[in-house]
């Protein structure tokens, strides 16, 4: 059941924008459904099949409901990630991030918190811009405007990766906050 589409469990259509209150209302019913409570008396073959069922609507659920796993899911579904992807970063992205970068080694020696606050209102910057450009993109593909789907699955999967690497620049940034 490791290859089940949690789309297709759910009977949604595969969107990065999905509707959240339908996917709520299949989560409930299948748990009411796929409760391992409800079968005690079955034999252990039809109870593990259950159980099984149950895992798989809780982990749908835990990925569908979170728009940042709902687009790692929608890419692995695509075969546009892999375990161990070594992606490369666009080189223009990667010269902006150079400077955050020696910001951040800074503050391990100087902790200012006014470049404090000037590099964390950057990286809310850079993430906004990402975050607009994502919505282009996966509104587009929800539209199914895209005439080619997998140009337009590349860039979600091209801000995807530059959004994890603000998210690693971010948690860095909170360890000098906390």
């Amino acid at each position: 059941m490791s290859d089940i589409n949690y789309f297709e469990f759910y009977d949604l259509p595969l969107s990065f924008g999905i509707d959240e209150q339908k996917l709520k209302k299949k989560f409930y019913e299948l748990s009411k459904r796929f409760h391992p409570d409800f079968y005690v008396n079955e034999d252990a073959e039809k109870q593990a099949e259950i159980l099984e069922l149950s895992t798989v609507n809780n982990k749908a659920f835990q990925v569908l409901s979170d728009p940042l796993k709902r687009i790692e899911y929608i890419l692995s579904l695509h075969h546009l990630l892999a375990d161990g992807d070594k992606y490369v970063l666009p080189q223009d992205f990667l010269m902006d991030m150079m400077d955050v970068n020696e910001a951040l080694m800074e503050m391990e020696f100087d902790h200012d918190e006014l470049k404090l606050a000037e590099l964390g209102k950057q990286i809310d910057d850079l993430e906004l811009v990402l975050f607009d450009e994502l919505k282009q993109f996966t509104d587009e593909f929800d539209r199914r405007e895209a005439k080619d789907a997998e140009s337009t699955l590349l860039k979600i999967k091209d801000i995807w990766y530059r959004q994890k690497y603000l998210m690693r620049i971010r948690e860095s940034l909170n360890k000098f906050r906390g």
